[in-house]
């Protein structure tokens, strides 16, 4: 169903699930998903919660969120805030150690062809599609900040 274009939210929702799906398809090993918030991303969406379960059963399979805040997440995404205990030992959410100049893109990688770039999110607008280069780009743009970040949203806080 790659390529789809999107230019609103309901387009760039379908766009990630459907990415999601393709990727899912491929037999991907890893999903990275990188947003500022995941404030627009459809991750309490029951249809994509079940996609991903699906993908994560598989053995050696693993989600990276990389983000650069996660406090509205139990807000804006409560079915992901309650799915993600589940999955939390193949579910790794991120956060670079600094804040990048401009802010970390919106894209969905896997460790192939299929790539999610959102050129702008206010409103959405961008593309999912099967693409090496593109992917390929997106991978060498985003992997500085992934490599300097740490774990990030625990699934139980500390404390009493």
């Amino acid at each position: 169903m790659l390529p789809l274009d999107f230019d609103n939210l309901a387009g760039f929702r379908r766009a990630v699930q459907a990415a999601v799906e393709a990727a899912v398809a491929r037999n991907t090993r890893t999903l990275l998903c990188v947003d500022p918030d995941f404030a627009g991303w459809p991750l309490d969406d029951p249809a994509l919660l079940d996609t991903l379960a699906a993908y994560l059963r598989r053995p050696g399979r693993r989600l990276v969120l990389l983000a650069e805040r996660y406090d509205a997440m139990e807000r804006l995404h409560p079915r992901f805030t309650q799915w993600r205990p589940t999955w939390s030992h193949v579910v790794d959410p991120r956060c670079p150690e600094q804040r990048p100049p401009d802010g970390l893109e919106t894209l969905l990688l896997d460790d192939g062809p299929t790539v999610l770039e959102a050129l702008t999110m206010d409103p959405p607008k961008g593309r999912a599609q099967h693409d090496p280069g593109a992917a390929a780009a997106a991978r060498d743009r985003i992997d500085a900040w992934l490599q300097r970040s740490a774990s990030a949203w625990p699934v139980r806080p500390l404390g009493l």
